[in-house]
């Protein structure tokens, strides 16, 4: 999957964009901006989405109300299906959450969030990597969902022995 990051002015005040995200990603692009508040003022960067020849999104943000919501209403404006994750994006206070994911349905952005999206990708646990996808799960949306995990290895470990 694509991967496209970017930061408004990573020399100024909200700083460079996080190490972690290329270590995760280290497939993404990154697109240097020139102090645009809103990604999509950059046309650099519509261009590297243009270039991806997809028409579906999955934005995040340093902030929800800003960096996630201003770039997902314009990419909805102009044509693309967006899906906004809340939940990996940041803010100040649940009202300025709340408000901002009133106003970017009303702009026809889907909020969702970050164990909605891997779900949505994963698609099945009928895969070989399953087990890859559980341990995401576990390790960090979900940190009780390594119980679940433990409980299910030791109930197939008594169904072993009795066999």
């Amino acid at each position: 999957m694509p991967v496209i990051t970017s930061a408004s002015v990573p020399d100024g005040p909200n700083g460079p964009l996080i190490p972690e995200i290329h270590q995760a990603a280290p497939h993404a692009q990154y697109v240097g901006r020139r102090g645009e508040i809103n990604v999509w003022d950059s046309a650099d960067f519509v261009k590297a989405v243009e270039a991806t020849g997809r028409k579906t999104l999955i934005l995040a943000g340093t902030l929800t109300s800003v960096c996630m919501a201003f770039p997902s209403i314009s990419a909805v404006t102009a044509g693309y299906k967006v899906y906004a994750v809340v939940d990996a994006s940041g803010n100040w206070s649940k009202m300025a959450t709340d408000l901002t994911v009133a106003r970017i349905v009303q702009a026809g952005v889907i909020p969702i969030d970050t164990v909605a999206v891997i779900s949505e990708l994963q698609k099945t646990w009928n895969r070989p990597e399953a087990l890859d996808f559980a341990d995401l799960y576990a390790d960090y949306p979900m940190p009780h969902y390594r119980l679940l995990i433990e409980s299910y290895d030791k109930a197939q470990a008594v169904q072993k022995a009795k066999n």
